[in-house]
């Protein structure tokens, strides 16, 4: 047993633009330590804090791109993000609901502001991460989970203190409504100001938590502000959070998978030769067709 010590406690980077309508904070991988191997299963996470987008006819986003090697996570907080890709998937992540995208062997793919959410302007807060697949699974078949946020299982905490949505993995004895294909733990948590959680994941995972909202302080000792990003040693396996204010904390804990990264732009592969054969079946259409 033991506490997960924290190992870093990570400030936001400046932000900057994905296409014209992400905003991001990039937390992996950064300059600070955090890079693919360190958080493995977890290789890519962008934080568009909290940003208020005008109001417009000319619908914001990120055109048509490919992926293959990983899965992709977009969770949203605020806001209305809409999505297409080659294997006929599209729908709108509204607020609260979570998209578990599986590219594998490869997809294509376009992501963008709903359109009645351009037209009103608002207030947009999202999380996107890139989960790793192992080499046996990089060139499975693409598939897709659309996750309302009705259909997150949802664990209340005693006395009032808030919600924990288990996204994946487990939170107690409640079953996380994704599935995975290395063990992840996925959780939102949904604190009431005064109020406490408890975690545990096996010491060897990789562990991290991100300050969506509000101000927390971690195993009773370490104050963290919105927005901030704390990662937490491999040993020890709990560590408590409990809100200084009404908070949102994005809890994420899973199984190294321990094997070569080679990564270039959108594909994460375990070689450099599937990195160019991954750019030679893009150029020669083999991720299928997806309108601009």
């Amino acid at each position: 047993m033991g506490t997960k010590k924290i190992e870093l406690i990570v400030p936001p980077r400046p932000a900057h633009f994905v296409g014209d309508g992400f905003r991001v904070h990039n937390f992996i991988p950064s300059a600070y330590r955090l890079n693919m191997e360190r958080m493995t299963p977890f290789i890519l996470l962008d934080y568009n804090s909290s940003h208020y987008f005008p109001p417009t006819d000319q619908v914001r986003g990120v055109g048509v791109h490919p992926h293959r090697g990983f899965e992709t996570v977009t969770i949203a907080y605020k806001g209305k993000i809409a999505h297409h890709d080659s294997a006929g998937n599209s729908g709108v992540i509204g607020e609260g609901d979570v998209q578990w995208m599986t590219a594998a062997s490869g997809i294509l793919h376009k992501e963008y502001h709903e359109e009645e959410f351009s037209k009103k302007g608002g207030e947009f807060q999202m999380v996107q991460l890139w989960v790793n697949l192992p080499a046996k699974h990089k060139m499975s078949a693409p598939k897709y989970q659309g996750i309302l946020n009705d259909d997150l299982p949802k664990v209340a905490l005693p006395e009032g203190g808030g919600t924990i949505e288990v996204i994946a993995g487990n939170y107690g004895d409640t079953q996380g409504a994704a599935s995975t294909f290395t063990p992840v733990h996925l959780l939102n948590a949904r604190l009431n100001a005064g109020a406490s959680a408890k975690f545990s994941f096996p010491a060897a995972y990789n562990t991290a938590v991100l300050v969506v909202e509000g101000r927390v302080i971690i195993n009773q000792e370490e104050k963290v502000n919105s927005d901030h990003f704390v990662l937490f040693e491999p040993k020890g396996e709990d560590l408590d959070i409990t809100a200084s204010e009404n908070a949102i904390v994005l809890v994420l804990s899973g199984a190294p998978i321990d094997e070569p990264i080679a990564a270039q732009g959108p594909f994460v592969m375990n070689t450099k030769t599937e990195i160019a054969t991954a750019i030679q079946d893009f150029n020669m259409g083999k991720f299928g067709y997806l309108e601009a």
